[in-house]
């Protein structure tokens, strides 16, 4: 059954925002305020709060407080979504699991509220950063809800509900749905223009069908919809999944990730034309793999602009590095490297426009997240992201026992880009199916 709004008196994976500000209800003196970097903790379920200049960790709270209650209140069938959304999940790195109680989060505009994506429990939730209590809660459609945006003037939440192919729309005092807009396949990330008008939304299709299947992946597609009344005003279709995006200031230049491609596009909203697109190099250990091994179809997965829109940030998923492009050449003038492994899957840029984050996939105590210098690719300084260990859930509580496919399979004996795939194909156990697996084999991936 739903669960209904609660209200508290008082009251990827790794993302992560630059905030600026108090965290309390009254003004605080310059004196008073620090910049602040905060991570969220996909598999521990907390924020952590870092000091931007200093990049010590000040501190974390859980954002899954009622996790023992959400449980408690679930029917068999949210269960079973649930146990295939971690299954869907476990494929991105196995040895992290697919558990994901942070997505994405927002920070209201006066620094005192967090609104969370709780990505497999399939809700939003809002919390006070004063008192670190839940404020409400509400669930979102399909089994998984996605990454979020916040108005600008703070008074909505939009959300992506990646298997009902929309996206939902909260008040940010109250919870309360105030209505839905259609997506494409997978809607993934959405982004309100800077007047509030406007909501992008891009969707990313069904990632768990193989490269050879990717006319079945569904409507893959930018939309631009009017954010008063929820039409959607225009679409742009692409041939592969459209990863995290940017919009340029000029408010017709996007930089886009897209799924299987190993760089970015640079593409004209108004003529939906693709200006450029901009192959990065492989790593070593990224050449050998088949494209139907990335992390949910990404090879690069996550983009960002600096503050004088001089220089992009683009994150290379499997070649665990950054490229710092220059926008007028899209020539890479740095570059920033990870250890084999991390699986960078964000990038974020601070309030000031100076440095950018790169966000890794990994678990909430290693590898630690990293700052950098926009403009040259310097590395200020790793942060260690580590939180206290969860208090166990009570395994006395009465559950359903499932059986899903603990993720996809992989045969390598076909060498390097082309090699034999089967993967699970997830099912909606909420429009009446059972959960189950389809085989599908790719032998042609690049």
């Amino acid at each position: 059954m739903p669960r209904k709004r609660l209200l508290t008196a008082g009251s990827f994976l790794l993302t992560a925002a630059f905030v600026v500000g108090p965290t309390a209800s009254t003004p605080a003196s310059a004196a008073d305020t620090r910049s602040v970097l905060i991570v969220g903790n996909a598999v521990a379920g907390t924020v952590s709060f870092i000091d931007a200049d200093t990049l010590a960790n000040l501190g974390s709270f859980s954002v899954i407080p009622d996790l023992q209650q959400v449980f408690d209140s679930w029917s068999l069938a949210q269960w079973a979504d649930y146990a295939v959304a971690n299954a869907d999940e476990a494929g991105v790195d196995p040895t992290v699991g697919g558990t994901r109680y942070v997505d994405d989060f927002a920070v209201s505009p006066d620094g005192t509220t967090i609104y969370v994506s709780r990505g497999n429990l399939d809700d939003v939730a809002a919390f006070s950063l004063v008192t670190h209590q839940e404020l409400w809660v509400e669930p979102v459609d399909g089994i998984h809800s996605d990454h979020l945006a916040l108005s600008p003037d703070g008074t909505e939440v939009v959300v992506s509900a990646t298997t009902a192919d929309d996206a939902e729309v909260y008040s940010a005092a109250t919870g309360s749905l105030i209505g839905k807009f259609g997506t494409g396949s997978y809607p993934h990330q959405n982004t309100f223009t800077p007047d509030g008008k406007y909501i992008y939304n891009e969707s990313i299709g069904i990632t768990a069908l193989p490269y050879a299947l990717n006319s079945l992946k569904g409507a893959l597609q930018l939309e631009k919809v009017d954010a008063s009344t929820l039409q959607v005003v225009k679409v742009w279709t692409f041939p592969y999944g459209l990863r995290p995006f940017v919009i340029a200031p000029d408010g017709t230049t996007m930089y886009a990730d897209m799924s299987y491609l190993n760089g970015f596009i640079k593409y004209d909203l108004n003529t939906s034309q693709t200006l450029a697109t901009v192959q990065q190099p492989y790593s070593a250990t990224a050449a050998t793999e088949s494209c139907d091994s990335y992390p949910q179809n990404s090879a690069h997965h996550g983009i960002a602009l600096s503050g004088d829109d001089t220089k992009l940030c683009d994150v290379g998923t499997i070649d665990d590095y950054t490229k710092i492009v220059d926008t007028s050449t899209l020539t890479t003038t740095a570059t920033v490297t990870y250890p084999t492994g991390s699986i960078p899957y964000w990038a974020l840029t601070s309030a000031d426009g100076a440095y950018s984050a790169g966000v890794r996939a990994a678990s909430p105590c290693a590898p630690p997240e990293r700052k950098t210098t926009g403009s040259t690719g310097r590395t200020h300084g790793e942060i260690p992201v580590i939180t206290p260990p969860r208090k166990p859930i009570n395994t006395s509580v009465s559950t359903p026992l499932l059986r899903v496919s603990s993720g996809m399979r992989r045969t390598r004996e076909h060498g390097p880009g082309c090699r034999r795939s089967a993967f699970p194909y997830p099912w909606d156990t909420r429009r009446g199916h059972a959960a189950f697996t389809v085989s599908v084999v790719s032998t042609t991936c690049r």
